[in-house]
């Protein structure tokens, strides 16, 4: 396979060495197919370094970087409205805190496993030092599925789930915030009851709080305004621009609502978006009040568009949203929503960039159709990096007890995304891999972590 370095690689002590590592992982992390993708993307990338830059190989940092520092795994039992006992399982893996306290999400998901966890907290890793905050990489959640769930039994697990988390956590040691199925609402209660434990207002401990007792404004509109910022620089660089750009997005929740709102307010027309269950196809372009109201406060599936816009379409699959011909794509839903058939259908129709707003949306052999085919290819790691960049800048908040105003917040926001993007080019180019933003930001991203580790010692 050949996605992410365009020389032959085969006799070089570094590839040597990365095959190792790897060969190594699978065979103390069997059956995780998504940590070995997430790893095997990484550490293909890397090659380029260990071969600059031996060191790296003698101080056996990358044995160290691909095992967690911490995998926490524990019982969640609570009792649903008809009074039955219910338990979910909990994950807090605390992968590297070379360069700050664990910082990375938490998803209540029924996929939720140990090989999804163990693969978003080893991006976080290097997400987290592409910002340039002093954050180090972890990632959390459960198989508790939020869907359908009242209020009432959603506050009962998020209690529960905190009791034992709080364990684990602090404001200099650990800072969870949201992901899939978790929002402001479940960063509430699950505050709370941390206040309750702690006895303490750490109001550093959780961040994509409300901003009424210590959030901050625009961390709900960070990862998707800096997933539109990223491609926006992606794009200036080739002359081209999101106004007048046909968009599809998929998701419809946070990151995917937000990236709609830039993409417009840039002069992008958006014409679809999707949920679990279907997308819709609006070729007036998509109305994102109506989309805001149905997924943030009425809690509707995305079909119910349709009734309100006559001359929309909506169809089941949320898979096939690729069929719909754009020039930038935003995948923001979940892993491996783009596989090899959805990226060459996007390339037959022209599409010119690809931003994951998601995690790793796009499987190794899409993101090689994309570079093969000179579509300008912003990965997760770098370009959704806005919404933990927001978060890091709202400890900042909470440790000195201020507030920054929304434009304050949204000017250190596009600059983050900016210095992403050109340290990525960067990277990649002093590596020998000119343009090619999955090696450059992989590069950028471990160089920091690798240089603290090493300075640390071996711990």
């Amino acid at each position: 396979m050949v996605i992410l370095v365009t020389k032959s690689i085969s006799d070089t002590q570094g590839s040597k060495y990365v095959k190792e590592v790897f060969e190594s992982v699978k065979k103390r992390n069997p059956h995780e197919p998504e940590f070995h993708q997430a790893v095997k993307e990484i550490l293909d990338s890397l090659i380029p370094v260990f071969d600059k830059h031996p060191k790296y190989m003698e101080q056996g940092v990358l044995e160290r970087i691909v095992e967690p520092e911490r995998v926490i795994t524990f019982r969640v039992p609570w009792v649903d409205d008809n009074g039955k006992v219910q338990v979910n399982r909990g994950f807090r893996v605390q992968f590297n805190s070379a360069i700050g306290p664990y910082k990375g999400g938490l998803r209540f998901h029924p996929s939720v496993n140990a090989s999804i966890i163990k693969f978003l907290g080893f991006e976080q890793i290097f997400k987290n030092s592409l910002t340039g905050q002093p954050i180090g990489g972890g990632k959390g959640g459960s198989d508790f599925d939020p869907k359908g769930k009242s209020d009432a039994e959603i506050m009962r697990f998020c209690q529960s789930f905190m009791t034992e988390l709080a364990k684990h956590i602090g404001p200099d040691t650990d800072v969870p915030a949201g992901d899939i199925g978790v929002g402001a609402r479940e960063i509430g209660y699950m505050f709370g009851q941390y206040k309750r434990l702690q006895n303490a207002f750490h109001s550093g401990v959780l961040t994509g709080k409300a901003v009424g007792f210590g959030g901050s404004l625009g961390r709900t509109e960070a990862t998707g305004y800096g997933t539109v910022y990223f491609v926006q620089e992606m794009l200036k660089d080739k002359g081209l621009d999101f106004k007048d750009s046909t968009v599809v997005v998929s998701g419809s929740g946070n990151v995917a609502i937000y990236a709609i709102k830039k993409a417009q307010e840039l002069g992008a027309k958006v014409v679809a978006c999707s949920d679990s269950n279907g997308y819709i196809y609006d070729k007036n372009g998509i109305d994102l009040e109506t989309v805001k109201r149905l997924k943030e406060v009425e809690r509707k599936r995305i079909s119910e568009y349709v009734k309100e816009h006559p001359d929309a379409d909506y169809f089941e699959g949320c898979e096939n949203i690729w069929l719909i011909p754009c020039d930038i794509a935003l995948p923001c839903a979940t892993q491996n929503e783009i596989d090899e058939t959805s990226a060459k259908i996007l390339v037959t129709n022209g599409v010119k960039a690809v931003g994951e707003g998601a995690n790793m949306p796009s499987t190794l052999e899409a993101v090689e159709i994309f570079l093969e085919n000179d579509v300008l290819f912003g990965p997760g790691k770098a370009a959704n990096a806005g919404g933990v960049a927001v978060s890091a800048l709202e400890m900042a908040q909470n440790s000195a007890r201020i507030s920054w105003t929304f434009e304050e917040v949204d000017t250190k926001l596009h600059e983050i995304m900016v210095n992403i993007y050109r340290n990525s080019m960067n990277a990649s180019e002093e590596y020998g891999h000119p343009g090619n933003l999955v090696v450059g930001s992989n590069i950028a991203g471990f160089l920091k972590v690798a240089d603290a580790m090493i300075a640390q010692g071996v711990i």
